[in-house]
């Protein structure tokens, strides 16, 4: 049963109830553990057992006397809702059965029915003018049924309310003049004993007024205004005219109805006759239940519904269901039925519908959205006036509790609102929105209006929340012994919590509450956070690094460092900040500590390193990885390296520098103490291998680990970021001072690295080597019958073989270096060899062919050495001797003379003189025809300063002419321009003139009667350009004029090669001749400036 509260029991303004909040400031960081804020206690949802017997008795009363037909989704069957109030108020069947025989002794109600007549339209116009002036008569027919049977047995008498309605039970309305839409909204009270013997009459009648014939002529507008000027004169003055009516069995009525119903006429004349707007309520007066006589209607429906929501709630939670503020059909019939029958208003439900779900809401779980409807219903009909004083205090109480729970439960959404669970934000966000509408509300503004905005009272409560639940936190995290390490641990329990929590802030609650209150929770919740943790980080550190560090300290202040980094990260950048943050410049608090943490990385990373090491089979992982474990631990252990400067990132530029030199230097420490590391786990390995290729192996495996670590240490300028350490300590350290320290620790560890790798690969290759000059020798040492080709196929599988397995063995860097050591070495072993043969053509054939083999090989389709690798001076060199050995003596003369066709081509000189020929060739005759023209600008070789000239015609190589014998000219006395004029015919196949070297040699002598004739100088006219060797017929033969040239002084090597073969008579023949004309060139070569 509702009580008014006295003025003195009232709650103070919500500014007052806000809970005060002591903000933090920068010279109080010494907060002690805030005292609980007060918890709000919501009003209670029951009533006393004397409150519920009298609800419980209102509430069957409403059911037994339940007038009209159901509503399409209520429920019809008495029993049923008798049930439901059995159920929804705990009582039991004897106790049930007591109280309903108890209310069915009661009196009945006196029923009524509230009938309000709201407007009519198109009915019809019985005046002069064409409009009528309506009103209406209704009342209730009791003691008879309806009239049936025909149409014309319903339509009695046209005045029927007057004729079969007591007068002072007749009501009437307002007369409208001159319309034919009729508006009156005008609502009468109907009192009847039985609804089944009742019904409901309404008639509508013009008001007829004693008018003379001069002022309806005035209203007169058409035929049909004068035909009723004269059916007016037939009728009694001030007779009304009938409009229609409308009979109603209320035992056909719902118990609220809202339609438009025809107007039934009385004849036949005009049937359609307007609609009339009727709504019509079934309500109770006098009811015999003490808590209608002794409580206001308003208040009895409130307890009602409170109780019956109560009971749903309750329901729903039995089922482990959330309710979703829809009542059931029955609670919901009996809640129509009752305020229906208390005729309450719209306004009044919703009033009682907020009061009562607000209540129940603080007290049971269910969706805060419910609240919604009560709130815009509300505030769409209100008006203050409307509402007495104590429902004004009980609605203004209802405002303030309700708004103070909402607070209290934002202050601690984090625990009411666990994303664990997931419809939270939801919740939340329907809490919030409440609370919104709420405080927008007029009914709010007016009744509460000395409450602070709700955005300073969400603020306030959030912030309270928050140092709350970090104290809470601390609180769980407080370990059982107060040891460094123990605080320690439990302060980083008590960061990453919090970090967890900003992180819910920022991704979840963050956004619900910027969209419903424009409140920044995350900045706010970092701001209070921050300077919480602030205080107790640095108290921790100051004590822990007071004496010296040790390992696990160090490991716990690194742990703490990191998560104070991610959560100074989360905070606003530097250019939004409002002022200064507790935790600005916190890494100083751990800088005693960094010679402890980088000790300890490179301690963890020396000994994992000698663990993989030991670990370590030598056995390649597969087939494209072909390192083994011990690397891919390495790359681990570095990639731990990185990752730690990475999370260490030291703020202060100067300190950074000297913290990454140190980690470089750390890891060229660790790379080299690999190297030492895994050559000696090799020899151990290999100690007990009587297998050479199983130590092989294991070299192979050894060297690609090295070549791997070299790949893992080039990457540290990237891992350590040194191009932005660069440019932070720019201002700081000195022009050249990073490069000159970095990157020469870096050049230091990876030339050390190449040397091992280089050692390594040398030690493979010479492994082969041995193997190659073996075979090399075999080469040239075969029997004169085997085949070139068939003589190096030893060698070349042996190769095949053995580059085969490296390649499979070594990765492509290792693989090419080692190519290049072998080629290298092959190319010295084939040039002692062709050295050691130089006077042997089969050996010399042999070893070109091996030569031309083995860079195929090498070379392996592109996928060995490139060609420019492989075309070195050497093997230049080497296919040059080799190609001069292996070709035959006459070969070799034929490369003589096509040297000096060569050599001729390019002389442009004639400082020895010149000689002019002409030479044609007749293809029909096969001969070479001659024409030596004369000799000019020749040396004087005699003593007079003269000399006796004279030609010799000679066709080279004599092998290819060796019927035809040298021809000469006559000898000219003391001329140094003869002029000879002589022809000579060769008898010569043209086959032989087009071979290669084949040309004619025009040797100029000195005649000497007493001793052997002096040098002037040889020409060499190729016989492939002479005409009518060259395709075409000789015409008109051109002179040509051959500058005179001496023999190489030096030497040919075609010559020196020659020589060599000593059992070679047509060699040594050649060069006698040669070495004849190179002496006497020699004894009269030119003076300078000649």
């Amino acid at each position: 049963m509702a009580t008014l509260l006295s003025h003195s029991q009232r709650r103070p303004p919500l500014l007052r109830q806000a809970i005060k909040i002591r903000r933090r400031r920068v010279r109080d960081l010494q907060d002690p553990l805030p005292q609980k804020a007060r918890e709000i206690e919501p009003p209670s949802h029951h009533f006393s057992p004397e409150e519920r017997a009298l609800l419980y008795e209102e509430a069957l009363y409403t059911v037994l006397h339940r007038l009209g037909k159901p509503e399409p989704n209520h429920v019809t069957e008495a029993s049923e809702l008798l049930r439901y109030l059995q159920e929804a108020f705990h009582m039991e069947p004897e106790e049930h059965q007591q109280v309903l025989q108890q209310v069915q002794e009661l009196e009945r109600p006196l029923f009524c029915l509230k009938a309000t007549v709201k407007q009519a339209k198109g009915i019809l116009g019985k005046d002069v003018s064409g409009f009528s002036d309506p009103y209406c008569l209704l009342g209730i027919e009791q003691g008879v049924g309806m009239p049936g049977g025909s149409p014309g047995s319903r339509r009695r008498q046209k005045a029927v309310v007057k004729h079969t309605i007591p007068e002072e039970q007749t009501h009437r309305t307002q007369v409208i003049a001159q319309t034919l839409n009729p508006v009156w909204d005008e609502t009468f009270i109907l009192e009847f004993e039985d609804i089944n013997n009742s019904s409901f009459h309404l008639d509508m009648w013009d008001l007829d007024t004693v008018e003379s014939v001069r002022q309806k002529l005035g209203e007169l507008t058409d035929l049909h205004g004068l035909r009723r000027i004269f059916k007016d004169a037939r009728k009694d003055k001030g007779q009304d005219d009938f409009l229609g009516n409308v009979v109603l069995r209320l035992q056909d009525l719902r118990c609220r109805e809202d339609q438009w119903y025809p107007l039934e006429p009385c004849t036949e004349t005009y049937p359609d006759r307007g609609q009339c707007h009727l709504q019509f309520q079934f309500i109770h007066k006098r009811r015999a239940t003490a808590a209608s006589r002794s409580q206001p209607s308003y208040t009895v429906h409130l307890h009602l519904l409170q109780q019956l929501v109560s009971h749903e709630v309750t329901q729903h939670q039995a089922g482990s269901t959330s309710w979703d503020g829809s009542l059931s059909h029955q609670a919901d019939t009996i809640l129509f039925l009752h305020a229906t029958q208390k005729d309450l208003s719209d306004f009044h439900q919703s009033m009682a519908q907020w009061l009562a779900y607000s209540r129940v809401y603080q007290s049971l779980e269910f969706p805060s959205s419910c609240l919604l409807h009560p709130i815009i219903s509300m505030e769409y009909q209100w008006i203050q006036g409307r509402l007495k004083a104590e429902q004004l205090e009980e609605l203004a109480t209802s405002f303030s509790s309700l708004l103070a729970y909402g607070l209290s439960l934002i202050r601690r959404f984090r625990s009411v609102f666990p994303l664990s669970v997931s419809d939270s934000p939801a919740r939340l966000q329907s809490l919030l929105s409440v609370l919104v509408q709420m405080c927008k509300m007029k009914a709010f503004r007016e009744l509460c209006p000395d409450s602070a905005p709700l955005p300073h009272l969400v603020t306030e409560a959030l912030r309270t929340g928050t140092v709350e639940w970090f104290h809470l936190k601390q609180q769980q995290h407080q370990p059982m012994v107060q040891g460094m390490l123990e605080v320690g641990k439990a302060l980083l329990s008590l960061v990453q919590d919090i970090i967890g929590d900003l992180h819910q802030c920022q991704r979840t609650w963050n956004k619900i509450f910027h969209n419903a209150i424009k409140i920044n929770l995350f900045s706010m919740a970092f701001l209070e956070l921050q300077w919480l943790v602030a205080k107790r980080v640095q108290d921790h550190t100051a004590a822990a690094v007071s004496s010296p560090v040790s390992p696990e300290t160090g490991e716990s202040l690194f742990q703490l460092y990191i998560s104070l980094k991610e959560l100074c990260q989360l905070g606003p950048a530097l250019s939004e900040r409002d002022g200064v943050l507790a935790l600005d410049g916190f890494h100083r608090w751990f800088q005693p500590a960094i010679p402890s943490w980088l000790q300890k990385t490179y301690s963890v990373a020396l000994a994992r390193v000698q663990r993989a090491v030991q670990m370590d089979k030598l056995v390649p992982l597969g087939e494209l990885t072909k390192h083994s474990t011990s690397a891919v631990d390495l790359s681990t252990c570095f990639a731990q390296i990185s990752h730690t400067a990475q999370q260490l990132d030291w703020p202060d530029p100067e300190e950074a520098f000297m913290i990454t030199v140190k980690f470089v230097e750390d890891t060229c420490r660790l790379a080299l103490v690999y190297c030492s590391l895994i050559k000696a786990r090799a020899r151990e390995l290999s100690a007990g291998q009587k297998d050479q290729g199983q130590a092989a192996n294991m070299l192979c495996v050894v060297v690609n680990d090295m070549e791997q670590l070299r790949l893992v240490i080039g990457k540290l300028p990237t891992q350590l970021a040194w191009e932005a350490l660069e440019q932070r300590v720019g201002a700081v350290l000195e022009q050249g001072q990073l490069q000159n320290t970095l990157y020469a620790q870096l050049e230091g560890a990876l030339a050390g690295l190449g040397h091992e790798i280089r050692t390594g690969v040398r030690t493979l290759a010479e492994q082969l080597e041995v193997g190659i000059a073996k075979h090399i020798q075999n080469l040239v040492h075969v029997r004169d019958s085997v085949l070139p080709e068939d003589a190096i196929l030893p060698l070349m599988k042996f190769l095949e073989v053995e580059l085969c397995y490296m390649n499979t063995n070594l990765v492509q860097e290792n693989f090419s270096s080692l190519l290049t050591l072998l080629w290298t070495h092959t190319l010295t072993v084939l040039v002692g060899a062709a050295t050691a043969q130089r006077s042997c053509p089969l050996a010399s054939s042999r070893l070109k062919i091996a030569l031309q083999n083995l860079e195929i090989c090498f070379y392996a389709e592109g996928c060995g050495l490139p060609p420019e690798a492989l075309h070195t001076a050497t093997f230049q060199a080497l296919l040059r001797d080799l190609e001069l050995q292996a070709a035959s003596s006459r070969e070799l003369i034929q490369k003589y003379f096509c040297s000096r066709i060569q050599q001729q081509a390019e002389t442009t000189s004639e400082e020895l003189g010149a000689v002019t020929v002409k030479a044609s060739y007749s293809a029909s005759e096969q001969k070479l025809h001659v024409e030596l023209l004369s000799a000019s600008s020749l040396l004087p070789l005699d003593s007079n300063g003269s000399s006796d000239p004279f030609v010799q015609l000679t066709l080279e190589p004599r092998h290819e002419f060796p019927e035809l014998a040298p021809r000469e000219t006559q000898k000219h006395k003391k001329d140094l321009h003869p002029l000879f004029d002589e022809t000579f015919e060769f008898l010569v196949p043209a086959e032989s003139c087009r071979k290669d070297g084949a040309c004619l040699l025009l040797t100029v002598l000195d005649h000497d009667t007493l001793g052997a004739d002096d040098l002037e100088g040889e020409a060499f006219l190729p016989l492939r350009s002479v005409p009518g060797l060259t395709g075409t017929e000789a015409g008109e033969v051109p002179q040509t004029r051959l500058p005179l040239t001496y023999p190489t002084p030096n030497g040919d090597p075609v010559l020196q090669l020659l020589e060599s073969r000593k059992g070679d008579r047509e060699a040594q023949g050649f060069v006698k001749l040669r070495r004849q004309r190179a002496k006497q060139a020699s004894q009269h070569a030119p003076r300078p400036g000649r």
